[in-house]
Order: structure tokens, then C-alpha cells, then sequence
């Protein structure tokens, strides 16, 4: 199963970077987690919209190409980064590749909330006109990493926390069960 991995956070180290990746290696037998660069993405122009640069338009076939998406996101003021704003918007206009999308959201913070806030604010986004993701609902399925200073190991940059780890494992078998149940194609605006 093809997993598109965003991160919302640009720093080298970061907790959600570092999530990310434990993703990635710790369910590599199940999924196939390809972690996609929104470092590079420009600023939004809907002037651009419907002839997109080459990096928005490869960035947004990685995600119409993959069965469904994983974001990872920090909690900046309250809400979402600015860069993973930026990418979600790009994917609103023209050819909409989160319509129907199956999506698992998650974060990690040294703070004690854990993302929620932000993650509050990524399903509002996410359900708008032109995204219209298809989102793991909550109840039960909200990965919030809080004192993540606890829960990582810096040498290795993983999650090394067993009870978050087993906590993740469930909500991890819970959305592929979520992406074997829909299939969705990409829609133009």
C-alpha cells in the first residue's frame, strides 16, 4: 500500500520528521511511506493554479498515485505551519488529488496538548470544498505525541516510547483497513 508522507515541519530534526520516519521503517513490511518534500513548493498563486510549476505538479501526482496520505504536523500558534498550509492549497485548485483521499493526521510536541489544536484545524482544512479529504475519523484514532522530548531517541530519531508505540500500532491497522475500503480518482476544477 502507497502511503504519501507529509511533515509540516521544515526543521532537520524535528519530532514530526523523526515520527515520520519511524513510520516509515516500522511498518515498511505493510506500507510503502514515501515522505514528500514541501520544502520546495512556492508560495500559492492562483494565477498558477491550472498550469502549476513542475515541482507542484510532480508533488501533486505523488499524492493522486498513492492509496492515501499521512500528515505529520507541528503546532505553531495554535494551528498548522504555514508550509503545510501552502502544499494543501496548491492541492485545492485545478486537479483537486485529496478529493475522496483517505488521510490519517498526527503530530508530535514537546508541549503537553500534543498537536490537538492543530490537528483540529488540519481536519477543518481537510473537509473544506477543495480538498474534501476522506479522514480516519477520531474517536480513538488521535496520534498525539505530547513531551515528545520523553517519547524520541535522539540518536536514532525514532519514536522509542513503547506505550505511544503500541498506541500508534492500533491506529496504524486501523487506516489500512480505512484505505482498503475506498478508492477515489483525482478531480478537475
Amino acid at each position: 500500500m502507497k502511503i504519501a508522507t507529509l511533515v509540516g515541519s521544515l526543521r532537520q530534526n524535528s519530532y514530526n520528521l523523526q515520527l515520520a520516519l519511524t513510520l516509515q521503517e516500522r511498518y515498511k513490511d505493510k506500507l510503502d511511506v514515501e515522505i514528500l518534500d514541501i520544502r520546495s513548493l512556492p508560495h500559492f498563486d492562483q494565477d498558477k493554479e491550472l498550469d502549476p510549476p513542475d515541482v507542484v505538479q510532480r508533488f501533486k501526482a505523488a499524492i493522486a498515485e498513492a492509496d492515501g496520505v499521512i500528515i505529520v504536523t507541528p503546532e505553531y500558534n495554535w494551528s498548522v505551519p504555514g508550509v503545510l498550509k501552502n502544499a494543501l492549497d496548491w492541492c485545492s485548485r485545478g486537479e483537486r488529488v485529496f478529493v475522496g483521499k483517505p488521510v490519517l493526521t498526527m503530530g508530535a510536541t514537546p508541549g503537553m496538548l500534543g498537536t490537538v489544536r492543530a490537528q483540529l484545524h488540519l481536519r477543518e482544512i481537510l473537509s473544506s470544498p477543495g480538498i474534501q479529504a476522506k479522514v480516519l475519523p477520531p474517536g480513538g484514532n488521535e496520534v498525539l505525541v505530547n513531551m515528545a522530548m520523553n517519547k524520541f531517541d535522539p540518536e536514532q530519531r525514532r519514536l522509542v516510547d513503547e506505550a505511544t508505540l503500541t498506541f500508534l500500532d492500533g491506529v496504524v491497522e486501523k487506516f489500512i483497513a480505512f484505505v482498503q475500503e475506498h478508492t477515489v480518482q483525482p478531480v478537475r476544477a
